[in-house]
């Protein structure tokens, strides 16, 4: 990728003292993922699944639900990766990302928790990265701050004031569009002090799209087509950043049983295309717009919509066995460019609600 902007004015922009200053590189920087860290799990064996996937962000590794009735603080450290991963079989593209997945990492904190914020680029890196939380008060929601050059780390701290499910994502000046299209986004969920309703499993899915020179299901490696972004015409729409990855024939269905419900924190970073999230089989019994946690939930959608910088809240039930197909509903995106994940659901029939 050509940058927009040299590597010198890279350095008058963020101060001639940006050289100097250079942080360790470690493979796995993301806290812990004890109730105080609000940031993903990242145990060993967690990390070592995530190698074998790539930079596809396993749906279930995600915090727990909020449960205590008090504000304590956060400290979180992200890291700008740059890497190589298959976004199909076989066709390797260049990523950026947050700790190396996408999307990145969820925060789960609780209205009125506070967070020291550092976000460092890897020393290899080839441009600068930021975050923008949508969650935050303050100058370009923290990436004003947290602009940091290859090797570079700085920190802010930020209260959560309001409750809701937010995006993030890089926000460089000039080239913002380009590293959201490469992976650069995540969720961050700010509880209400009362929390949420329990479900008994919860996932987390990342739409996004990107810009091409191949089109999907030809072999080799993948070039970013600047042109296509221009247009808004992507080659792919994908879940988790790769085609169709969370399904049984990329790296595997979510998995539920008959008689659970199950929520779904669904962030769209664009950068461009409105998402009409449906599950194929199923409807939405219970969802938060906009993840708006300060509204009472919508009940018994069929297809919500998913603005790009937005997120979603939604929650199902499931009456019977079966695999629901969780889709993007301009149909030509599900079938042709990727964005199709699976919640495989197990256990015995119900005739009372379906039977054949």
């Amino acid at each position: 990728m050509a940058s927009i902007i040299s590597r010198r004015e890279l350095f008058r922009v963020l101060g001639a003292g940006a050289a100097l200053i250079g942080v360790g590189a470690g493979s796995a920087i993301a806290a812990s993922g004890s109730e105080s860290s609000g940031a993903s799990p990242h145990s060993a064996a967690a990390v070592a699944a995530q190698l074998d996937r790539g930079v596809t962000a396993e749906p279930t590794h995600i915090p727990a639900p909020i449960k205590r009735d008090h504000s304590i603080h956060h400290e979180i450290t992200f890291e700008g990766r740059e890497v190589e991963g298959e976004i199909e079989p076989g066709a390797k593209f260049s990523y950026m990302t947050f700790n190396g997945q996408v999307p990145g990492p969820m925060i789960r904190v609780r209205q009125g928790d506070t967070v020291t914020l550092t976000l460092r680029n890897h020393r290899r890196s080839t441009t600068w990265h930021s975050i923008d939380l949508h969650a935050v008060y303050g100058p370009g929601g923290g990436a004003d701050p947290l602009t940091v050059l290859p090797g570079q780390s700085k920190s802010i701290t930020f209260k959560t004031m309001y409750p809701g499910a937010f995006t993030y994502h890089c926000a460089v000046p000039g080239e913002m569009d380009i590293h959201i299209a490469r992976g650069m986004y995540g969720m961050i969920v700010v509880e209400p002090e009362k929390g949420l309703p329990h479900v008994d499993r919860e996932f987390y899915l990342g739409q996004n799209e990107t810009y091409t020179k191949q089109l999907p299901g030809t072999t080799g490696p993948r070039e970013f087509d600047s042109e296509r972004l221009l247009r808004e015409n992507p080659t792919y729409v994908i879940f988790n950043g790769a085609f169709n990855a969370i399904t049984s024939k990329r790296f595997g269905a979510m998995k539920a049983r008959v008689g659970e419900t199950v929520r779904v924190f669904m962030v769209n970073g664009g950068p461009n295309l409105l998402s009409s999230l449906h599950p194929i089989g199923n409807i939405w019994s219970r969802a938060w717009i906009m993840g708006a946690f300060a509204m009472p939930p919508m009940r018994f959608l069929q297809s919500v919509p998913v603005p790009p910088g937005n997120a979603i809240v939604a929650d199902m039930e499931l009456p019977v066995p079966q695999t629901i197909k969780i889709v993007d509903h301009a149909m030509t995106r599900a079938l042709n460019k990727g964005v199709m994940a699976e919640i495989e659901v197990t256990g015995e029939p119900n005739p009372e609600v379906f039977k054949t």
